[in-house]
């Protein structure tokens, strides 16, 4: 299992257990939480699981493909440089203790 920390705007911080091969979004909408939404099933369709990932862990990840680039520009939160759609990020075992921020809002 990757442990994963959800930040919430709030700054309430919730840890979860991800799968490897899963996605963030999966992980955090099957967990129930708060803020993720995940409309479209993680397709980049709606860019309702932004998130913004914490400094030290961004140059980890791999680089956004130009489709998520593209609907990082539709979001309802600002767009930061740390931006990702949480349903394109896969948890891996090298980003175990990865931690991402969750915007004030989806929509």
């Amino acid at each position: 299992m990757i442990r994963v920390t959800f930040i919430a705007d709030d700054g309430a911080e919730t840890e979860l257990s991800a799968n490897e091969g899963d996605s963030l979004m999966a992980t955090a909408v099957d967990a129930g939480l708060d803020g993720i939404v995940g409309d479209c099933g993680g397709n980049m369709e709606c860019g309702t699981c932004h998130v913004y990932v914490d400094a030290g862990w961004l140059e980890k990840l791999t680089e956004p493909s130009g489709f998520e680039d593209a609907m990082l520009g539709e979001t309802a939160a600002v767009r930061r440089a740390n931006s990702r759609l949480s349903c394109q990020i896969t948890a891996r075992s090298e980003y175990d203790g990865l931690v991402v921020r969750i915007p004030d809002r989806q929509y």
